[in-house]
């Protein structure tokens, strides 16, 4: 199977490109990214010099080059995307313009190839957020911060060409990812440097918000199992089954580097900020697919690659 994986330098699309490649001798993958502030050459390290592999810099929004690159694939996995809430908050343009208008890119060009399946990744987030229970995919989107919205968008495109244009549509929608080559912007790995460094850990508000968690090699795996054997047209929750509230990640990470709990500081309440995710993944393990990594072995997992 060629394939090419869009937003490949980033976080998890990276440690997809580095997963398939590893599993499939005959795999060939062609990696596109614009290597904004996300993403880095450094993530696809062990991997450029591969054969197999393609590197391509380059925007998913540039028509001639989607359209050049997708004539040659069987299949098109879109990791690309603006991912950060805070970033979006303080301003949504570019995640419209990529996370939307980029996806629609993507569709046209696959809606005149003939490409065996296109697999959009989404996230948990576009269903809003969730008190009691755990969202399936039937549910409805209502996402509540200018990111999630974005992503709701892309996934609802993404659909309406599998209806429309008979474009091959797989969707999967993941919870939290944590483990190497993750931006340090984002709370884990921030949190890691932060104590290994003996600097502030900023909690908002109390710390009450819960989050699923999943190790981004567990996600890899359902990933390609979805992108390999899914159905067409269906959506594929991914959760990694463990709950924590922020406060009881923040404290974990401080418990793994050895730091002082004296390192939390609680600050304002992000805008908008969802309470809770949860996710229902039966169709997802009626694929096959289980975690195999504990939130412990992750953590352990991903302390150590940022320590080193």
């Amino acid at each position: 199977m060629q394939i090419l994986v869009t937003g490949g330098a980033g976080f998890i699309g990276s440690n997809f490109v580095h997963f398939v490649l590893a599993k499939y001798e005959e795999c060939e993958v062609v990696t596109l990214d614009s290597l904004t502030y996300a993403g880095s050459k450094d993530n696809l390290d062990g991997v450029l010099d591969d054969p197999r592999h393609e590197f391509v810099e380059g925007d998913i929004r540039n028509h001639d080059l989607v359209t050049d690159l997708v004539s040659d694939v069987d299949a098109i996995v879109n990791f690309a995307a603006e991912s950060h809430v805070d970033r979006s908050i303080e301003g949504a343009k570019p995640f419209v313009t990529t996370n939307v208008q980029g996806t629609q890119t993507l569709l046209d060009a696959a809606k005149d190839a003939d490409i065996e399946r296109f697999l959009q990744i989404s996230t948990d987030e576009v269903y809003g957020q969730i008190l009691d229970g755990k969202f399936s995919e039937d549910d409805p989107l209502s996402p509540r911060n200018p990111y999630s919205a974005t992503k709701a968008g892309a996934d609802l495109l993404a659909q309406s060409f599998e209806t429309t244009h008979e474009v091959p549509v797989l969707i999967t929608r993941t919870c939290n990812n944590f483990g190497p080559r993750q931006h340090p912007e984002k709370l884990i790995p921030k949190f890691i440097q932060n104590a290994a460094n003996a600097e502030k850990l900023p909690v908002y508000g109390d710390g009450s918000n819960v989050r699923e968690w999943i190790y981004v090699e567990d996600n890899c795996r359902a990933l390609d199992l979805v992108l390999r054997e899914g159905e067409i047209g269906e959506v594929y929750n991914i959760g990694g089954g463990t709950e924590k509230t922020n406060l009881e990640v923040t404290r974990a990470i401080l418990n793994a580097v050895g730091a002082n709990e004296e390192l939390i500081e609680f600050v304002n309440d992000r805008a908008g900020h969802d309470q809770r995710y949860a996710l229902e993944t039966r169709k997802i393990e009626e694929l096959g697919w289980e975690p195999e990594y504990t939130f412990e072995e992750g953590l352990e997992r991903t302390v150590k690659y940022y320590l080193d």
